[in-house]
């Protein structure tokens, strides 16, 4: 593990080049290249992952010379072929999938595209952790692994649609923010601003991001201008393309939204208590409110003495989306029937409005029953994460819709793999992975307060450890209180946690060795 007695001083934290055992600490003046090419030890880690993650996309692709599809993917395609400025998702992959598209049209260029984006930003990721926090050996080694030779990365990075572009700009975007806090520049401000605007258009999950940034930028080591502009430049960027997207779906559906999909999700949330709440329709205030809720009572009134519970709890919290027979979906057919590609757009945004209004008036005159059958469903879902789309290749399925075959020029609408059940056998580990890193570090936290360790870590370093915590913190109640829980949803954030977890490690550790030395030894220190 690394020296602790290096750690203990905060004085010298990143400002001397005393070797520390296995790599040198950084001077306050070395760029990260330079740290990165004059290191031996650096320099043999990025030539491997160099070579290493080469070979595994080549391996990969051998075996799925296809990309992976499933729905969202020909949303996805249609809304880029279409060009449009809005669709039921955010609208920042689409554009991606254009213009990518006016420079090739190779499904294999683009799956590359997307892997060795998500290798960059693991790389700069990595190198940045060895500058800032020089962890020990064996922390370095568990997270090279887990970046550069983890089949998950290969696996999201195949998929057409918006989580492995999503994952690598977040990724890039947090790594900036550990410069914000340790080497704050000016332009840094708009780097950071300018990914987490990319992020904004690409996922909803991008939502609480904003806060992330806000706390990284008060913590930076510089002054009060800085922290300010940092704070406002987030907003300043997004502002503009929330008031262009609420205008352009006011256009096309005839209501001032951002997201299409934000009344959907939030119906959907609330109907998984509906069982077990009574709804008195005559305080609807719309026909519509009133339509869709018998529609509710109905559906619910089919599943009675079934133990339908049982069958929610272990869904991965968006049935009443996915299902064809569920109220959101038989109100939509009933009104707008079955229509083109853009129609659908346009009839999930008119009905979103209503969906939403309707989501919120169980949730806020019901919050007792919601929080007990959904928001207690989603924290297992939280800790425990479906593979889902991630269990089989494209849904088990051995063909796609006609756009995919049109967009990448096949010659047929078939598609292979090596066996379709084999992702769901390697990536079985994953969801219990998560759920053990989280665990280790809500116990490595309470042990560190609990051992009056906390306290004594430098300052320097507990920013480090307030920059984890909050995106991890943040990501766990958006997730759990809002949407649905997923593992391809879980890949970015389980790298703050195990960035999270070496940081536990390396202290507990420190004291440790601490404890053990001579009280005069640890005087002196």
């Amino acid at each position: 593990m690394s020296n602790p007695i290096y750690l203990s001083l905060p004085k010298q934290w990143g400002n001397t080049s005393t070797p520390t055992g296995d790599s040198i600490v950084p001077t306050a003046k070395m760029s990260l290249w330079g740290f990165v090419w004059k290191e031996k030890v650096n320099r043999k880690y990025l030539v491997i992952a160099i070579i290493a993650t080469l070979i595994e996309f080549a391996i990969f692709k051998s075996q799925y010379p296809f990309p992976d599809f499933f729905s969202d993917s020909y949303s996805y395609l249609y809304a880029a072929y279409a060009h449009l400025d809005l669709n039921i998702w955010p609208i920042g992959y689409s554009k991606f999938l254009y213009y990518f598209h006016c420079i090739t049209h190779s499904d294999v260029g683009l799956i590359a595209t997307q892997y060795f984006l998500l290798v960059l930003g693991a790389l700069y990721f990595f190198y940045t952790w060895l500058f800032f926090v020089n962890p020990g050996k064996n922390s370095r080694n568990i997270m090279y692994i887990f970046l550069f030779f983890n089949p998950l990365f290969l696996y999201i990075s195949n998929y057409v649609n918006s989580d492995p572009l999503f994952a690598s700009v977040s990724l890039f975007w947090f790594t900036e923010l550990i410069w914000v806090i340790y080497r704050p520049k000016w332009y840094r401000i708009f780097t950071q601003g300018l990914l987490l605007f990319l992020c904004f258009t690409i996922r909803n999950n991008a939502y609480y991001y904003p806060f992330v940034a806000i706390i990284a930028f008060l913590i930076s080591n510089r002054g009060y201008w800085y922290k300010l502009v940092g704070c406002l430049m987030a907003p300043i960027l997004i502002l503009p393309f929330i008031l262009h997207t609420q205008a352009v779906a006011k256009q096309m559906t005839g209501t001032s939204q951002y997201s299409l999909f934000t009344g959907w999700q939030l119906a959907n949330n609330a109907l998984y208590m509906y069982e077990h709440i009574e709804v008195d329709s005559n305080k609807l205030s719309t026909k519509g409110l009133k339509e869709i809720n018998n529609l509710s009572g109905k559906f619910y009134s089919g599943y009675r003495n079934r133990n339908f519970d049982a069958f929610l709890y272990d869904n991965e919290g968006n049935f009443f989306i996915q299902y064809p027979r569920s109220p959101l979906k038989q109100y939509l057919l009933t009104h707008y029937g079955s229509n083109d590609e853009y129609n659908t757009i346009l009839n999930w945004g008119k009905v979103s409005v209503l969906y939403k209004e309707y989501g919120e008036w169980l949730i806020l005159n019901h919050p007792i029953s919601f929080f007990r059958y959904f928001i207690l469903l989603n924290l297992k879902n939280y800790f425990a994460p479906h593979l889902e789309k991630l269990r089989i290749y494209n849904l088990g399925a051995e063909d796609i819709d006609p756009i995919a075959q049109n967009w990448f020029q096949y010659n047929s609408y078939t598609i292979t793999s090596i066996a379709p059940t084999l992702q769901g056998k390697l990536l079985s580990p994953f969801p219990f992975l998560f759920m053990f890193l989280n665990f280790y570090c809500i116990g490595g936290i309470v042990w560190l307060l609990y051992a009056k360790s906390f306290p004594a870590i430098p300052k320097s370093e507990k920013k480090i450890f307030l920059l984890a915590i909050s995106i991890i913190s943040l990501n766990a109640l958006f997730c759990i209180f809002t949407t649905i829980i997923v593992m391809r949803y879980e890949f970015f954030p389980m790298i703050p946690l195990l960035l999270l977890a070496t940081l536990i490690s390396n202290k507990i550790t420190s004291s440790k060795q601490l404890a053990k030395l001579p009280a005069k030894t640890t005087q002196d220190l």
